[in-house]
């Protein structure tokens, strides 16, 4: 295709990703608005109300104020004071980075990843802006700069996985972006970029491992408490209509409790408010915000709590143990001499650096999840991004460094196997087998 179809489509696509995520927030209110408010208030605030929480599903911070009676309501001190709401509804951004993957890869396919990406990513810097400043009122108004720039971020972060997904899978040479950058990467010592590429592999593997097991944890407690969060939703009276619109927003909410409980995993856990601790050797909880979701939450401490550690070890160990080849391997020593691979220190090296990647990871995600959901102790709910960064580099990094050894000592006792199993033809006059007399009639074993 040529250059301006590949944009056009790129950009439709992107819209119509816009378009959904808005969507989704956007039908629940509108029909709050039609039960339960009878068609009575302006329908602006539900169009504002739903821009408001796409542009919170890409990270934009929101500032809101809270009328004289609302804030009295609450009790909560400050309440009546301009304060932001920084949580990201990360259910929004995943839809957004689903999209922009497609896009990323149909763009690489046809040979123009890189005018594609601008395309999408342009669009969303358009739709982020609009509505940000479509949507600003004085009692809730969302950063203009970070409309324009984070919701592009995220589908560039999108467009920029299904490009190197395309590239890696099709011929390299077929997307001048991708072509350019693997011409880069191979004017690069083979080492270091062998070595980049183990270490992200096993650290980002582990990473998102530890993501899947603490996606199955929170599943597992959702079930288990399922009575106690049905009993929140009727003690909240919200009817059949706010009871949707909650749970969607719950929905959106749930990458956030899969990282949470990751951070959960790792030791550090998150807070529900200032003062507020979620992790395995005990809870404590002081108001928490009225998310039926949150009934699941572990209310004591874990026995055993600690050997929660034990996964990310493990995690660790067998990515190091699958990606990091044999030492008797040509994929360790592809020169077939001596060189920085075959050194002792280097499985530290590649266990050190994927602790470093998971930890980066990690910490990232939980700096992303966390933030301020409202006045008072509610500026801080979530991980500290710091411990789990550091942790997970910590667990991670030991488990990989046994990986790696393991690994290396795999590869010496299989050589050593093979050596052994190689018949020997040393009869005194060297190690090579006598040349071979087509005269002769002996046969072996005769």
């Amino acid at each position: 295709m040529r250059r301006t179809t590949i944009a056009l489509l790129a950009g439709l696509e992107a819209s119509v990703a816009a378009l959904i995520g808005l969507g989704i927030a956007l039908v629940p209110l509108m029909l709050l608005w039609a039960v339960h408010f009878g068609l009575a208030i302006d329908a602006t605030l539900f169009f504002r109300a739903a821009a408001d929480v796409w542009l919170l599903g890409h990270g934009v911070d929101l500032v809101l104020q809270l009328d004289p009676m609302t804030a009295e309501q609450t009790g909560l001190p400050g309440a009546g004071d301009p304060f932001p709401i920084t949580i990201a509804l990360l259910g929004f951004a995943l839809i957004s980075v689903a999209f922009a993957r497609r896009i990323g890869r149909r763009s690489a396919a046809e040979g123009h990843s890189f005018t594609g990406g601008i395309a999408a990513v342009a669009v969303y810097a358009v739709v982020g802006f609009v509505l940000a400043s479509a949507a600003g009122v004085d009692g809730a108004r969302s950063s203009l700069w970070q409309a324009a720039l984070l919701p592009a971020f995220v589908m560039a972060v999108g467009v920029v996985i299904g490009a190197v997904l395309e590239t890696l899978r099709d011929d390299p040479m077929t997307d001048a972006a991708g072509g350019f950058v693997r011409r880069r990467v191979a004017d690069l010592p083979p080492v270091l970029v062998d070595t980049a590429r183990i270490v992200v592999r096993i650290g980002a593997g582990a990473a998102f491992g530890l993501l899947a097991v603490a996606g199955v944890l929170v599943a597992g407690l959702i079930t288990v408490d399922y009575a106690t969060i049905a009993g929140l939703y009727q003690s909240l009276g919200s009817g059949i209509d706010g009871g949707i619109a909650l749970t969607v927003a719950e929905l959106s909410l749930i990458p956030n409790l899969v990282i949470w409980g990751a951070a959960w995993l790792l030791g550090p856990g998150f807070a529900l408010g200032a003062g507020s601790s979620v992790a395995p050797t005990g809870t404590l909880l002081g108001p928490v915000p009225g998310i039926p979701l949150l009934g699941a939450l572990p209310s004591e401490a874990q026995p055993f709590g600690a050997l929660w550690l034990i996964v990310p070890v493990l995690l660790g160990f067998l990515g190091a143990w699958v990606v990091v080849p044999p030492q008797s391997s040509p994929a360790w020593n592809p020169r077939g001499r001596d060189d920085v691979r075959a050194a002792w220190w280097f499985p530290a090296v590649i266990g050190i650096g994927s602790g470093a990647v998971a930890g980066l990871v990690l910490g990232l995600l939980a700096w992303w999840s966390g933030g301020a959901v409202g006045p008072g102790r509610l500026a801080e709910v979530g991980p500290d991004p710091l411990a789990v960064g550091g942790v997970a580099a910590l667990v991670f990094g030991i488990g990989a460094l046994a990986g790696a050894y393991s690994a290396r000592a795999r590869g010496r006792s299989e050589g050593d196997h093979e050596a052994s199993a190689r018949p020997s033809f040393d009869r005194g006059l060297g190690d090579e087998p006598p040349p071979f007399d087509p005269n002769t009639t002996e046969v072996l074993g005769r």
